[in-house]
């Protein structure tokens, strides 16, 4: 799966948290938010419409709020679609709440291997 194709399959299970996801669905969704986020947070710089400040001191602006709001939900069901696929529950998603190892171990997960058919569907490699 490509860039385009994985970005279009994300927008198009917008909000669907059951099935899988491939690896490559995944990190090119990564990929896709980490640009559009940078894009946003250096258009709000040069607008010069940094106006919420968040922790640490950093600065930001509404168009960055209005994508990160955007892509949030989203970004959750492809990361759950993806726990699925490696074989894992939805529910481990909420590991990101715990500092630091939460999200290390959801890193692990979705860099493991498809499993062959789960409760989840049939593997998305053969499909």
């Amino acid at each position: 799966m490509g860039f385009g194709q994985a970005v279009s399959t994300v927008f198009s299970k917008y909000a669907t948290f059951s099935g899988r996801a491939r690896r490559s669905e995944y990190w090119w969704w990564v990929v896709f938010t980490i640009l559009v986020t940078t894009i946003a947070f250096i258009l709000d710089a040069v607008l010069k419409i940094n106006t919420i400040e968040g922790s640490g001191g950093v600065k930001f602006g509404w168009i960055y709020l209005v994508v990160s709001l955007v892509l949030i939900i989203p970004s959750i069901a492809v990361t759950i679609r993806r726990l699925h696929d490696a074989g894992h529950s939805g529910w481990w998603w909420l590991l990101v709440f715990v500092c630091g190892i939460g999200g290390i171990i959801i890193l692990i997960f979705t860099l493991m291997d498809s499993k062959p058919d789960n409760q989840w569907g049939p593997n998305p490699k053969g499909a």
